[in-house]
């Protein structure tokens, strides 16, 4: 749907946001007048902190409304707001009188005027304490809040258009009475009114604002520059004025439909010119500009050639972005010509369908509007605030066809900014809870928060936040985060940053009992081989680790033997004496009555199953002769085993299982480990279904982190056949991912 501006009365197109706000509903009929007398008496006699008298703000806000094309409805809403503050109950009041929808925007424009002063106040304040912080990063940030609030409070176009006024209306009271600007306000309506004016399409209040703020900011460059100029700026837009009637006539007569605006320039946009491109005033060709938007590409062309005929072309100036538009899809053609007397004109040629793009397009043509058409240095626009501008235009362009108060509610509804006490604006995302709140402050101040005041009054910590609320933090002096604040339907949370932060936290206290329990077993093994006085750094160092940390951490999850750490504790092992000697003869030559074989529980020779890997017939297996311990058995697939077998290779036997005397058959400890989603009851389900096994288990450790649990059963077997069907049948418990043996 294309949009169609009327014109406003200086020959720009209106934007459409005065299209929008000129709708009236029935019940606002003489609202106006109801409405000053319903200020009148509150606001007479008041003034607002600049010292201006409230009442004579707010007409003459009004009539700024009025000048460029602001209903009724609109001129009267300006008075209700300045009434807010000397209400008591005033959306009450203002419903009672006007209807709903006067007290919400009286209510949401007083809001948005309190947390502006709020955060003024307070970096006002910072500066006066000797805060050491840069001018020039304090403005900026300064800027960066009140941008952010605008948005914030942009659901309700009409918000935006009564600050935008209101603001307009300070500066020229400053300029009227010449009194001192303050501080900040020249450089915040600069850096924020005047584009958010440029980019609702709201021109007559942006150039104004732009050369009020750049005279009190650098009143003696705007001296310069006025004197510079050889006409008033009212005989230069007569002059325009004139210039533009004459080519639409004319172009007309060529049979070319054009419609010609008129773009006078303003002194802040000219010097911005001259800085940006390094221009002395003479070389700024675009003092008096138009623009040209005709129906085809072929009449663009021929636009051109007739203006070039007319007038004298400066050859170097002209540039063609239709034949080579330019990246973000900008297309135009840009001329600079002199008229009879030598006076350079800039003119623009586009079609209507270049122009709707040009000015509703993407968010990348504001960068380029601001920062210049050749990319001289200038405002840089940020992309999040451009792209929500964007969409505010289309949604304006669409305005005209809607007649109820409310429109473009949800264009922001994504985010919503509130306060800490002292004043700093903080960005959340829609439906955000103090903890959230919490969370983007600092980290530390989330993992210990406890409660939360709202403007002052305690409420739950999964209490929905609104725009402007002041937000106060009550904290332990230690703990951490609640398990239930990971819990979506309790509400407790809707940041993911928030929820990273708490994930973190519960993964780190798990690792750090980890840690814990494999520096236990660590020092445990250190204090029986009599090395209590050994560095822990220096012998994970040995261990092939970073840290004694890493090394707890694979000692606490089992993933690690101790065997491994005693290698390395027992010095260097001296020659067998001759009892090893002859076993390892006996079994390596194969002198033995098994041909060399060592059964295990047959022969009579002491041996034991290895901790590390605990094997079980029917496992294959391997022996190893240790020092003054006897044999060794480790499952053939060991990788302690594999260790000691490049060492000492000489040691390791062949063994095989064997059924003892008696017919006795042993039970055989092995490790099995489980991986399932944590659920009640699933450790009673596991153990069930190894009792109905016969199966013995006689330890078992259990951790769980984000969800998960992971088990480590010891069972009692005869047979690892057996265990095999068993892990299948707790593999196919609810919940659970893997069981296997360790």
């Amino acid at each position: 749907m294309k949009s169609h501006a009327s014109e406003s009365p200086g020959g720009e197109p209106r934007s459409p946001l005065i299209a929008a706000t000129a709708h009236s509903l029935p019940e606002q009929a003489h609202a106006l007048v109801r409405a000053r007398a319903f200020a009148e008496p509150l606001l007479a006699n008041e003034a607002l902190d600049t010292g201006e008298n409230t009442l004579v703000h707010a007409d003459a806000v009004a009539a700024i409304l009025q000048s460029i094309g602001g209903s009724e409805a609109m001129q009267a809403a300006c008075y209700l707001v300045y009434t807010s503050n000397h209400l008591n109950k005033p959306q009450e009041t203002i419903s009672k009188a006007f209807g709903e929808s006067y007290a919400e925007l009286a209510v949401e424009t007083t809001k948005l005027v309190q947390v502006q002063r709020q955060a003024s106040a307070a970096q006002q304040a910072a500066l006066r304490a000797g805060t050491p912080v840069p001018m020039a990063q304090t403005t900026a940030a300064q800027t960066e809040n009140v941008r952010k609030m605008l948005l914030a409070f942009s659901r309700d176009l009409r918000v935006v258009l009564l600050r935008l006024a209101s603001r307009l209306q300070t500066l020229r009271y400053f300029a009227a009475t010449k009194q001192p600007v303050p501080a900040g306000l020249a450089a915040e309506s600069l850096n924020v009114f005047a584009p958010l004016a440029n980019r609702l399409g709201i021109w007559e209040i942006k150039w104004e604002m732009e050369d009020l703020s750049f005279r009190f900011l650098e009143p003696d460059t705007y001296k310069q520059i006025a004197r510079l100029l050889d006409e008033k700026r009212i005989e230069r837009e007569d002059y325009v004025l004139h210039l533009r009637e004459r080519l639409e006539t004319e172009l007309r007569t060529q049979g070319i439909p054009a419609q010609v605006q008129g773009r006078p320039k303003h002194i802040y946009s000219i010097v911005k010119k001259m800085r940006g491109k390094s221009l002395d005033f003479d070389h700024v060709y675009d003092v008096r500009a138009l623009r040209i938007v005709v129906q085809s590409v072929p009449d663009c062309y021929a636009a051109l050639s007739w203006v070039h005929s007319q007038f004298t072309p400066v050859t170097e100036e002209f540039d063609d972005y239709i034949a080579r538009p330019k990246a973000n899809g900008y297309q135009s053609l840009h001329t600079i010509v002199r008229d009879a007397e030598g006076r350079p004109i800039e003119i623009q040629i586009r079609t209507q369908a270049m122009h709707e793009h040009a000015e509703h397009g993407v968010a990348a043509h504001w960068a380029y509007k601001e920062a210049g058409a050749k990319g001289y240095s200038g405002v840089t626009a940020d992309s999040a605030y451009d792209a929500k501008i964007a969409v505010l235009r289309q949604l304006l362009a669409w305005e005209r066809d809607l007649s109820g108060p409310q429109q473009a509610q949800g264009v922001f509804e994504d985010r919503i900014y509130v306060l800490t006490p002292d004043a700093a604006i903080v960005e959340l995302p829609q439906g955000a809870t103090p903890v959230d709140f919490a969370y983007s402050v600092h980290t530390t101040l989330g993992h210990r928060c406890r409660g939360a005041r709202i403007d002052g009054a305690m409420v739950p910590l999964n209490t929905p936040l609104k725009n402007g609320q002041t937000v106060e933090v009550v904290t332990a002096k230690e703990g951490g985060p609640s398990r239930d604040w990971l819990n979506t339907e309790l509400g407790f949370m809707v940041s993911p940053r928030a929820r990273s932060k708490v994930r973190a936290w519960f993964n780190a206290q798990a690792t750090h009992e980890t840690i814990a329990r494999g520096r236990e077993a660590v020092e445990k093994l250190l204090q029986r081989e009599g090395r209590t006085a050994i560095k822990l750094d220096d012998l994970a160092s040995q261990l092939g680790f970073a840290s004694a940390e890493a090394l707890f951490e694979v000692v606490g999850k089992d993933e690690f033997s101790l065997r491994s750490i005693e290698t390395v504790l027992r010095p260097a092992e001296p020659p067998a004496p001759a009892d090893e000697q002859a076993l390892l003869k006996k079994f390596k030559g194969g002198s033995s009555s098994r041909g060399g074989v060592l059964v295990v529980g047959v022969d009579s020779l002491l041996t034991q199953l290895a901790k590390c890997c605990k094997p079980a017939p029917p496992d294959e297996i391997r022996g190893f002769v240790t020092r003054g311990k006897g044999v060794s058995v480790h499952r053939a697939d060991c990788s302690n085993l594999h260790q000691l077998v490049a060492k000492h290779g000489e040691r390791v036997i062949e063994v095989e299982w064997g059924v003892p005397k008696g017919g006795e058959v042993p039970l055989y400890p092995v490790d099995v480990s489980i991986e399932a989603a944590d659920r009640q009851g699933l450790l009673r389900d596991i153990l069930e279904v190894f009792s109905k096994e016969k199966f013995n288990v006689v330890g078992a450790q259990t951790q769980t982190v984000k969800g998960v649990a992971w088990m480590t059963l010891t069972v009692e077997i005869s047979d690892s056949g057996r265990l095999g069907k068993v892990l299948a049948t707790v593999a196919g418990l609810s919940g659970v991912r893997t069981a296997r043996r360790r």
